[in-house]
């Protein structure tokens, strides 16, 4: 597929009213199947109105590699350098390096098409919006496995999240991360701050966590968590937490892709089944699988009771109000 690393003419492709010039269009991204960088801006095309909706009007981060994902991987909050004035973004302060970054805010297409032409594979959105970047709008459920969990563990707490899901009268959206585990996205309105929405994923997480014991960990220290057990991270609700967002690429050797999924397709589905040569086809078959998402907005109020409840009974936040993923790397 890949005829030469570095010296292939650029293309340049028409993205809506926008042109974007792609260079290196046949440098090799992706060593396991030779998918190039112009296959990567391709697939994003294919999927358009549905990367174009899980980033709309969001800070972005980019995960940037420019030499491919044989070279290093760049975490990329501030805006390259170059853009075109098209290219939109919003300002954010970072109170523990006070300091601000204009971090991309994606609001059509060919932003996305742009940033892959600056090298991003991975594209990780805030779960709130430009206008009020310090008001979630969306409640993310991370099923999280831990080294030695088997994926039949994953789809068991899927369907145990949906079951409170259902007697909550919240609408979940799930999708494969691009790695081993599930994501659910529930809307909520933008009404209360970062620490309100990690209290009311971490309430879910123990209710989920009551009904499947055998299954589940909410455990804050990774050394206390059992190694076959699925941890659901609540704490990807706090400020400036970020994961993958729906249609992302993920830096894979095949070029996995964290794709929306049916309920009824849980207990067969294979994330590895999901990658930029395959989901194409099944987005244009399915569409956008995450395209009412706005219009099913779940208000929090029960779950923060939940957390009032919990703590009251003893079990406060082990992270606190600002609390970080220690473990992260």
């Amino acid at each position: 597929m890949a005829r030469s690393r570095d010296t292939s003419e650029p293309v340049e492709l028409t993205v809506g009213e926008r042109t974007v010039r792609v260079t290196h269009p046949e440098r090799v991204y992706f060593p396991a199947t030779g998918a190039t960088k112009l296959d990567l801006a391709e697939y994003y095309l294919s999927v358009g109105d549905g990367i174009v909706n899980a980033l709309r009007e969001r800070p972005c981060m980019m995960h940037r590699f420019p030499e491919g994902l044989a070279g290093d991987k760049v975490h990329q909050k501030r805006l390259p350098r170059g853009a075109p004035p098209w290219v939109q973004t919003v300002k954010l302060f970072f109170p523990r390096f006070k300091r601000t970054a204009d971090e991309l805010c994606v609001t059509e297409l060919a932003s996305v098409i742009w940033a892959v032409q600056m090298s991003t594979v991975e594209f990780h959105p805030w779960n709130s919006r430009r206008a009020d970047t310090e008001k979630p709008d969306e409640w993310r459920i991370d099923l999280d496995p831990m080294p030695d969990c088997d994926f039949a563990r994953v789809r068991r707490v899927a369907h145990v999240a949906h079951e409170v899901l259902d007697e909550l009268g919240a609408v979940g959206w799930p999708k494969t991360s691009g790695g081993k585990g599930l994501h659910i996205y529930v809307r909520i309105p933008p009404q209360w701050g970062f620490a309100d929405v990690r209290r009311a994923a971490l309430a879910f997480a123990r209710e989920v966590e009551r009904r499947a014991p055998q299954d589940v960990t909410t455990a804050w220290w990774r050394k206390d968590r059992d190694p076959a057990m699925l941890f659901v991270d609540y704490n990807q609700n706090a400020r400036d937490h970020t994961i993958a967002s729906a249609y992302s690429v993920r830096g894979t050797p095949r070029g996995t892709v964290s794709t929306p999924v049916r309920w009824t397709e849980i207990d067969d589905v294979l994330p590895d089944d999901f990658t930029i040569a395959t989901v194409p086809a099944r987005y244009a078959e399915l569409g956008d699988l995450h395209a009412g998402i706005d219009q099913a907005v779940f208000p929090i109020d029960q779950l923060l009771q939940w957390a009032d409840r919990d703590e009251r009974d003893g079990r406060p936040d082990p992270g606190g109000v600002d609390a970080v993923d220690l473990d992260a790397p």
